[in-house]
């Protein structure tokens, strides 16, 4: 039964999720004022300012939002009402998102349609031919909607030819106009393309230059109204062409204004998007949709969620068009896209996608269809778990939860403690047939050797899981073991496997049957052991796991399965974990069939691994496929915990995609700046072909590589840039010189053959 109460009442039935918040950017919009008013925990009492009163907004206040708030009993027949937090019709099953339908040229996007694949030019578009071939090549390969920049007069005046000329070669695939800083460029383009993509950070707002600013209510709504002088015109327009808008925010171009209110944060975003979406409304027009796009696939996460659940509170249906902006290139720019976008296609969200590639535009295609095939058939099987009750996932801000690494106990023979890694761990499934040859194995863990003997690195491999042991008296496959765990690798082994052949110092996999029979009581005293289970079992079942100290817990789902979802079922484990005080580590273990090609294992390992991971759940990762490279496998692993904001064992690129505004060969260019620099780990680098997001994504990376002027490069630490037009022959030096002057240089080690 929902009941509706004022806010000033709404504050004292708080739920757990919110009561530990250190601020309220991660609250729904109707929650904070209340928050700022009366009071909450964690020291959020704080003044709301008064008319005329000069203080920094902390928090904004939105004219739009309802005075109250809608409210749910805690659990069934609970006294006890708590706001609802719904950014998605169901955390038990994936159930696509009800959305309007809106019509982009001949396309219609929203609920009742398939996810919809896009992609963008990366031409000059004054190059009306070059432009006009590639949107062809793009439309041959699938493509449903494409986005070509216009940041000029003669951008624009080219964009009537463009159209026609395709239009008289028979393609009509929509076209949409991506603008940034120019109102009267958007305005012309309205007449003939499809589709307008405004940036609310910087379409009325001057250029971000990252200051903190001080308004009163007054200026406030003053810029507000300056807002929607410039806005209206074009939302007219469209309404006259029968155009469709989209208001894509970026977190790296966030305009002063909001992030002196809001902070460079999901709140921010959303803020801003809502400030145009009002202007929509106001003037009746609703033929538009959101994004909320980051380079950090965590933060690009909660912006879409809050977006959604602020669009519930207000009883909106706008589609969503998702994507990771700036994900690089190559396994690591699909792993970011997939775990960003896969994770809100799992709950059901997204109408179209998109997968930015520092590659060639078609290159993008494949991917984004392959994640929109994902999106759709998720949600047409709708497999999931029975409802259960949820009061441990946060889902607007990141908190991980870790859990209690190995301890050394009294009798240990080896060192248990590095069979886990504090930020992540990456386990691989190793056969008999490696042991025969133990440096070659070595190697593939990417262990360091010397004198042929393995010691741990950076990025070795954690643990490995043998599912068959050496026999007894195969020496040589035995003394290759004992050298990992001599190390501090883990090793574990079914424990039919450990009982038939016992292995010194080996950890048991137990499954609940195992347990249920006592089957483990035939292991040594002390023996370690794991536990191996899907996470949809019955509580009577996983009650068992109280009975045992497990070193970690294996969350593994068949491929095959049939009724429960690897998503969904994890979270009720950790649900079920959470509720029980049980701190046991969980690696997400994922088996792929011999057919899965690299691209799909990646994207499903994204969007299924990855939506747990950018909620705090998990503590690593097991992928096993047959057929596929060893090293794959475990590059692919460091990049998901990588991605996942977790375990940094490489060099992070911010790269944006590529398109008509990129002053310099940005594929040619981050090839060099990867060969010279992929041995600094820890060290983030963005790699920006122009300033429209260069210095915004600067918050995302330690120092930018962005192209300032046709042959010229700056160079920024952080958010300022700190040495401006050196000459790009120059610049990848110029760049090394910097991050050695910032003390993060380190010389690439010396690989031994």
């Amino acid at each position: 039964m929902m009941a509706s109460v004022a806010l000033g009442q709404a504050v004292a039935n708080v739920p757990t999720c919110f009561s530990s918040l250190k601020n309220v950017d991660s609250l729904p919009g109707c929650l904070r004022q209340s928050f700022m008013v009366a009071g909450g925990k964690g020291g959020l009492m704080r003044p709301v300012p008064r008319r005329g009163e000069k203080l920094r907004r902390v928090s904004g206040v939105r004219n739009a939002l309802p005075e109250v708030a809608e409210m749910e009993p805690a659990s069934k027949g609970s006294q006890l009402l708590v706001p609802r937090q719904k950014y998605c019709e169901s955390v038990y099953k994936p159930v696509r998102r009800k959305t309007r339908t809106i019509h982009i040229g001949d396309v219609t996007v929203g609920s009742e349609h398939p996810i919809r694949v896009q992609t963008m030019t990366t031409t000059d578009t004054k190059d009306v031919k070059a432009t006009v071939e590639q949107v062809m090549r793009i439309a041959d390969r699938g493509c449903n909607i494409v986005r070509i920049t216009v940041q000029g007069k003669k951008e624009a005046d080219a964009c009537f030819d463009i159209k026609n000329t395709l239009v008289q070669k028979g393609y009509t695939i929509p076209l949409v106009a991506d603008i940034h800083f120019a109102p009267p460029i958007a305005m012309k383009v309205a007449e003939c393309f499809d589709k307008i993509r405004i940036n609310p950070g910087n379409f009325a707002d001057r250029r971000a230059q990252f200051e903190k600013l001080e308004y009163t209510e007054e200026d406030y709504q003053e810029e507000l109204e300056h807002i929607e002088q410039v806005f209206a015109p074009l939302v007219e327009k469209c309404k006259k062409y029968g155009r469709a808008l989209r208001i894509g925010t970026n977190h790296g171009s966030l305009s002063d204004r909001i992030m002196s209110y809001y902070g460079d944060s999901p709140r921010g975003m959303v803020e801003s998007a809502f400030e145009f979406a009002n202007i929509c409304r106001k003037l009746d027009f609703h033929n538009f949709l959101f994004s909320m796009k980051a380079s950090n696939p965590v933060v690009m996460v909660q912006a879409y969620r809050l977006l959604v659940s602020e669009m519930y509170l207000n009883g909106w249906d706008y589609p969503l068009h998702l994507g990771v902006t700036e994900a690089g290139e190559g396994e690591d720019g699909r792993m970011k896209s997939a775990i960003g976008i896969g994770a809100l296609l799992q709950d059901g969200l997204g109408d179209t996608i998109r997968v930015s590639l520092t590659e060639e535009p078609e290159h993008e295609i494949d991917p984004c269809t392959k994640l929109a095939n994902l999106g759709m058939k998720i949600t047409k099987e709708q497999k999931g778990v029975p409802e259960f009750q949820e009061k441990h996932r946060r889902y607007f801000d990141f908190q991980r939860r870790t859990g209690q690494l190995p301890l050394q106990k009294e009798g240990d023979e080896i060192d248990y403690r590095g069979v886990l890694h504090r930020d992540g761990s990456v386990l691989m499934s190793v056969s008999l047939d490696q042991l025969k040859a133990p440096e070659t194995l070595y190697r593939a863990l990417a262990t360091k050797l010397i004198i042929g003997m393995p010691y741990k690195d950076l990025a070795t491999v954690d643990t490995i899981l043998l599912n068959g042991l050496p026999a007894v008296e195969n020496r040589e496959a035995r003394l290759a073991v004992k050298r990992l765990t001599d190390v501090g690798l883990g090793v574990l082994t079914p424990l039919a496997e450990q009982l038939a052949k016992p292995l010194p110092n080996a950890i048991s996999v137990l499954t609940l049957d195992d347990i249920a029979s006592s089957s483990h009581k035939k292991l040594p005293t002390g023996a370690r052991v794991a536990v191996t289970l899907r996470g949809d079992e019955p509580q009577e079942q996983l009650d068992l796991l109280k009975t045992v100290d497990a070193i970690m817990l294996l969350a593994y789902l068949p491929e095959d399965e049939k009724k429960s979802s690897r998503v969904h079922a994890s979270r009720r484990l950790f649900e079920y974990l959470e509720s029980n005080n049980l701190h046991f580590p969980v690696i997400h273990h994922l088996k792929f069939s011999a057919s899965t090609q690299r691209d799909d294992l990646v994207i499903r390992a994204g969007s299924e691994a990855g939506a747990l991971l950018v909620d705090g759940f998990g503590d690593g990762i097991l992928l096993e496929a047959e057929d596929q490279d060893f090293e794959f496998l475990r590059t692919t692993a460091f990049g998901m915990l990588q991605g996942c904001r977790m375990r940094n064992t490489k060099t992070e690129y911010v790269s944006c995609p590529s398109c008509g505004r990129t002053l310099f060969d940005l594929q040619e260019i981050s090839a060099q700046i990867r060969e010279k620099t992929a041995h600094l780990p820890g060290v983030a680098i963005a790699i920006m072909g122009c300033i429209v997001n260069g210095p915004g994504e600067m918050a995302d990376a330690d120092f930018g590589y962005v192209g300032g002027a046709p042959g010229k490069i700056d160079l920024y630490v952080g958010k300022e840039v700190v040495k401006r037009g050196i000459a790009m022959e120059k610049a990848t030096d110029a760049l090394i010189e910097l991050i050695k002057e910032n003390g993060r240089w380190i010389e690439p080690e010396l690989v031994e053959n």
